[in-house]
């Protein structure tokens, strides 16, 4: 058995003399040292040869901003949404409340965490088990997925952002979100410490999470009275309306509900074609769970193209967004960032090792918004993506992505089931193979 024995000095006099005869790592150490890594191990020519034009472009307007906030799930969803409100309105620009579907998937948080840890306590699981500490370190995290995005807007609907703005904590949400989790992780102590009083713990940390929401986030409207002018000037005025109501009236001829999310799982224990689930992930009890459909890389690119093409609309997606991006000029390509070279490392680790390895998972949720497709009419060569970083960086907030970096680190979309052939269709009917809470197929997109 190997054992852990202390770096000697001999060892690091080594380490340092070896450094030292090489050439390559002073002018390595000079050039990082002055000016990053990035700016010294991007690669020149495959950025300038990068092109930024697409055979299908959907134009969605404005970049969003998700500001110092995990939100990126939610901007994305609802930028897919607002296609779809806009030209159902026609309008040029519009935009929903972030604000408030944050607010009712916190507070949904709040009552499926406390359900979920009660229903484990009287289960008679361990305070200091695996899954009870995962729990209780990852609750109340902005993170999210497009199931949980599609159980928020069918239980609570939307309203245009102008009437439930931003406030500084839906901006940045770090100070509120530690507040929840303490009150939560109390909340838990007393369920442990009295499992009698479980019922009245929940009721006292549901009505706490509340007051914490509102005082943050503000009160959102149950109804408001809707009127607008069109891109052409025509005004329009629909009298009061619910959220609900608004939502189903402007968005739901899309249907985006019934959407099918498809998960590119590497890992060979985990057969294509196969439903997958996460244990515990969701947000509001009684709502849809989250669920995906494993299928090769290759058909997630089909749908994608296809949506794009024939039916004009952007598609929502999760990816591990930090390889090989340039943030500033918005692009991403396998060899867009030449680290290995700069380090002398060989950096081989293949898209399945990466997930096995903690070394990859999604984080980041967008929106495609044009494809660039080869003279063959299938064969797609780079992407244009929505982002929600606002319009001040890439080309005004939409990046550039390669078609080998979508095949690395592009791990689900949402599509329609119209899109699924027969044998994917019967493999929505039959029960998702349950993975543990802490699976990276659980990460969620913040």
């Amino acid at each position: 058995m190997t054992e852990i024995t202390p770096l000697d000095h001999d060892a690091l006099a080594k380490l340092d003399a070896d450094f030292k005869v090489c050439d390559h790592n002073h002018m390595a150490m000079n050039a990082v040292t002055a000016a990053g890594i990035d700016k010294v191990a991007r690669n020149y020519d495959r950025a300038r040869l990068l092109q930024r034009r697409f055979s299908t472009v959907v134009d969605n307007g404005t970049a969003t901003h998700q500001d110092r906030s995990g939100r990126c799930w939610l901007f994305s969803s609802l930028n897919v949404a607002r296609f779809v409100a806009k030209k159902n309105m026609g309008l040029k620009e519009f935009e929903f409340s972030q604000n408030y579907a944050m607010y009712y998937d916190k507070l949904e948080r709040v009552n499926y965490f406390l359900k979920d840890m009660a229903a484990l306590i009287e289960a008679g699981e361990p305070a200091d088990s695996r899954l009870v500490q995962h729990l209780l370190h990852d609750v109340m995290g902005d993170g999210g997925q497009w199931t949980m995005a599609m159980n928020v807007y069918k239980k609570y609907g939307a309203v245009p952002k102008d009437l439930f703005p931003e406030t500084e904590s839906s901006k940045n949400t770090g100070e509120m979100n530690t507040q929840l989790r303490r009150m939560l992780h109390t909340a838990v102590a007393h369920m442990y410490a009295d499992p009698a009083s479980i019922g009245s713990v929940i009721a006292s940390a549901t009505a706490a999470g509340h007051r914490i929401l509102t005082i943050h986030l503000g009160e959102p409207p149950k109804s408001f009275d809707w009127e607008w002018t069109d891109q052409d000037g025509e005004f329009h005025r629909d009298g009061e309306i619910t959220p609900v109501e608004f939502w189903n009236k402007y968005v739901g001829s899309a249907d985006l509900e019934s959407y099918v999310c498809l998960v590119d799982d590497p890992r060979q224990e985990h057969a294509k074609g196969r439903k997958i689930g996460i244990e515990h992930l969701g947000n509001v009890a009684g709502g849809d769970p989250t669920e995906y459909l494993n299928v090769p890389n290759r058909f997630m690119k089909d749908c994608v193209r296809r949506i794009l093409e024939e039916q004009g609309i952007p598609v929502w997606f999760g990816a591990d967004c930090h390889p090989m991006m340039d943030r500033e000029n918005g692009a991403w390509a396998t060899d867009l960032f030449e680290y290995g070279k700069v380090y002398d490392v060989d950096f081989d680790l293949d898209k399945e090792a990466r997930v096995r390895y903690a070394d990859s998972a999604m984080n980041h949720a967008m929106a495609f918004v044009g494809v660039d497709v080869a003279d063959d009419g299938h064969t797609t060569r780079r992407w244009r993506v929505e982002n929600s970083w606002g319009d001040k960086i890439a080309d005004k907030g939409y990046f550039t992505m390669s078609d080998d970096w979508f095949t690395e680190y592009v791990y689900e979309v949402a599509v329609p089931k119209a899109l699924l052939p027969d044998a994917y269709l019967r493999a929505l009917e039959e029960p998702a193979q349950m993975l543990p809470a802490w699976d990276p197929m659980g990460a969620l997109a913040r």
